[in-house]
């Protein structure tokens, strides 16, 4: 009997995986579409055409950073529904409008017109009863300090490049929005309880939990 099976997971279950860069979601998504044999949807970091220029000029291209994304989320969003779910997501598309656009728009790197533009296309896309929500959001969430070392420890050039206040404006921003998050139910996993590289076997604790939180909102997903 697998873990899906153990726990009763249903088959048709998407699951979503958010917070800040560094905070390890390819990692639990993995591990948990291994454990369970669901499919995965990963974020298109390495073909996005407009991240490399979005870290040398945030004013310039954030606006159409975050449209890029918007688009490939909701097809993703939309691939995986049709599919029947079954699903582990690398990221959520709430994220987006809770936190990116309205950083830039807070700190001046996107205009007020683009920023109108970005929040009515985004509230037309996905804040309707016709956009479907995943069955639980999975919050990773762990001290700045945790994240800065994470971020240094994977090496990626423009990461590596970003200032900190970046980051520590980003995590502060984090924690707002999934304090006030409720588009779908959440479960909250601090990073510092488990090492899913170096104990793999750590994942059937945070499956059990995973259904616990599935039994317990069912009542909402009906």
């Amino acid at each position: 009997m697998n873990l899906r099976e153990k726990y009763h997971i249903p088959t048709n279950t998407v699951i979503t995986i958010a917070g800040t860069v560094g905070v390890g979601k390819s990692t639990m998504t993995k591990a948990l579409s291994d454990a369970l044999n669901f499919r995965t949807s990963y974020e298109k970091v390495d073909t996005n055409p407009y991240l490399d220029k979005f870290y040398d000029d945030f004013e310039k291209w954030s606006f159409h950073l975050q449209v890029y994304f918007l688009a490939e989320r909701f097809k993703e969003q939309k691939r995986i529904f049709e599919y029947g779910g079954g699903f582990i997501q690398d990221r959520s598309i709430y994220e987006d409008t809770g936190i990116f656009a309205k950083m830039h728009f807070d700190k001046g790197t996107m205009n007020p017109t683009d920023y109108e533009t970005y929040t009515n296309l985004f509230d037309a896309m996905v804040m309707t009863p016709y956009f479907p929500h995943p069955d639980l959001l999975i919050y990773l969430e762990g001290s700045i300090d945790n994240v800065i070392s994470r971020i240094a420890e994977r090496g990626r050039t423009m990461e590596q490049q970003t200032p900190k206040e970046y980051w520590v404006e980003m995590h502060n921003r984090y924690e707002e929005w999934i304090n006030n998050f409720n588009s779908c139910p959440v479960l909250r996993l601090n990073i510092n309880d488990y090492d899913l590289v170096k104990n793999p076997e750590q994942i059937e604790v945070i499956i059990e939990r995973i259904a616990y939180m599935l039994k317990q909102t069912s009542h909402l997903r009906k």
